[in-house]
């Protein structure tokens, strides 16, 4: 127990390290390499004349900001989900959410073409809250239906189904290369004003998983548990349902969908620092952080000097960590 506490302190001390040593190599690294006393000379003496500085400031800087905040909003989505529903299989992506707040974009860009940023913001979020819905809702009328498969399996079947239908409106309204990008996230296009409007709600969707923290390690034990120490079970959940709408779909909003590191990144974390969720959500956020702009980094030279679209990295990295949960854990529920 000692050790886990001392696990869970040196990630989040050191984690300020670690996340600008990922920044200075997400900006020396690519398809055109740059020296690091560039870095310093961009930062506090820019020239819009030089072609390496609008490099950082424009692509580089940004991607690997984007990068960082995304895979610590899925990360911790990943880990209230899986405390939550006592799941080891949820997850934004398997779970259909990354897809429902993709749908939504979709019928925004179709019938509200001038929508603001905001406004796309806003319409993910209805999407992310709309598939969760639908999926739990599936779930619990089905039978057998909360078991880990069972719900991935809707969950998948869900994403799909919102897929192929975004993917027949874009077709259809003469859209698809606009839509591809949320299908197909791609962080070198990051927009830099569409960060800075996601930061407060991301707050606060950080603030609400930090807060219920605790109450989520005793939901993890059980309803039943739960209920016997006096958690207000369906507030929690609620709140915790919230914070995973926002987070996702801030995520979305910001570079599309991007599947597995709210699968494995908990996982992760719950190894390293044990199932008291006042540490993973914080770890979860850090490691997942790190981890979607390492995998950035590694995107850029599998197929050298062309880009690999991130979800194929994270893809090949989280489909056999996948089938690996469901052949060591079984179809059952958590126990």
């Amino acid at each position: 127990m000692r050790l886990r506490i001392y696990t869970s302190a040196l990630i989040l001390w050191s984690s300020p390290v670690l996340i600008v040593f990922t920044i200075l190599l997400s900006i020396l690294y690519g398809a055109k390499h740059i020296e690091i006393n560039t870095i310093g000379d961009a930062l506090f003496h820019f020239d819009p004349g030089n072609v390496n500085h609008q490099i950082i400031m424009h692509s580089r800087f940004p991607r690997v900001i984007g990068a960082l905040l995304i895979g610590a909003f899925l990360a911790i989505s990943g880990a209230l989900m899986q405390g939550m529903t006592r799941n080891y299989l949820a997850s934004p992506s398997i779970m259909g959410v990354s897809d429902g707040s993709a749908f939504a974009i979709t019928l925004c860009m179709i019938f509200m073409p001038n929508s603001s940023s905001m406004d796309m913001i806003l319409y993910s979020f209805i999407g992310s809250a709309f598939s969760i819905v639908i999926v739990f809702g599936l779930s619990f009328l089905l039978p057998g239906g909360l078991s880990p498969v069972r719900m991935a399996i809707l969950g998948t079947i869900m994403g799909t189904f919102l897929s192929s239908v975004s993917a027949a409106l874009s077709t259809y309204f003469q859209i698809s290369q606009n839509i591809s990008f949320w299908y197909n996230a791609r962080l070198h296009q990051m927009d830099p004003s569409l960060i800075k409007l996601a930061i407060p709600f991301a707050v606060i969707g950080i603030l609400i998983a930090v807060l219920i923290s605790r109450s989520i390690s005793i939901l993890s034990l059980g309803e039943e548990i739960a209920v016997g120490l006096g958690q207000k079970t369906l507030l929690i959940k609620l709140m915790a349902t919230l914070s995973v709408v926002i987070l996702t779909g801030i995520s979305v909003a910001l570079a599309g969908k991007i599947g597995f590191v709210g699968l494995i990144i908990p996982h992760i974390a719950r190894y390293l620092v044990g199932q008291d969720y006042k540490w993973i959500i914080p770890c979860s956020g850090v490691i997942g952080g790190i981890f979607l702009a390492l995998c950035d980094v590694l995107s850029r030279f599998l197929n050298y000097p062309f880009e690999m679209p991130i979800g194929v990295v994270t893809s090949i990295l989280g489909v056999p960590f996948f089938l690996y949960l469901i052949r060591m854990k079984g179809g059952g529920k958590r126990e």
